[in-house]
């Protein structure tokens, strides 16, 4: 395998990871309306995540890659704005692991956001 394969793998199991995770942290915050509506958005928004990634990955043309990438970084910047109101409305007692997946949702968005600009760079 290239660097490159090995990094496109690590990035799949990473994002479906953060979706699990997600899944798992959602299980445990307090039990109110509220909450179930924030869920819900929140596990979408991260499944979605590495849904559109791996898609990404199968694009057909830079075009195709560029469209569902656009995405990816959308999702993963959604998920973080859910974990930013899940702390700010105090809907968990787990801020540790608050903490983590907001960071994680932070840094998937970082390294998408990068491939998304590399595909087609902005003209400056």
């Amino acid at each position: 395998m290239t660097e490159k394969e090995i990094f496109i793998k690590n990035l799949k199991i990473r994002t479906k990871r953060f979706a699990g995770d997600v899944i798992l942290f959602c299980d445990s915050l307090k039990k109110c309306q509220a909450s179930s509506v924030v869920t819900y958005q929140l596990v979408k928004s991260s499944s979605s995540t590495g849904a559109n990634y791996r898609a990404a990955c199968r694009a057909r043309s830079k075009a195709e890659f560029f469209s569902k990438i656009c995405i990816v970084v959308e999702e993963a910047d959604e998920s973080e704005y859910w974990l930013e109101l899940i702390d700010s409305t105090n809907l968990s007692n787990n801020k540790e692991e608050l903490i983590r997946l907001t960071n994680e949702a932070n840094e998937i968005t970082k390294i998408m956001s990068k491939a998304k600009n590399s595909t087609y760079p902005s003209k400056s």
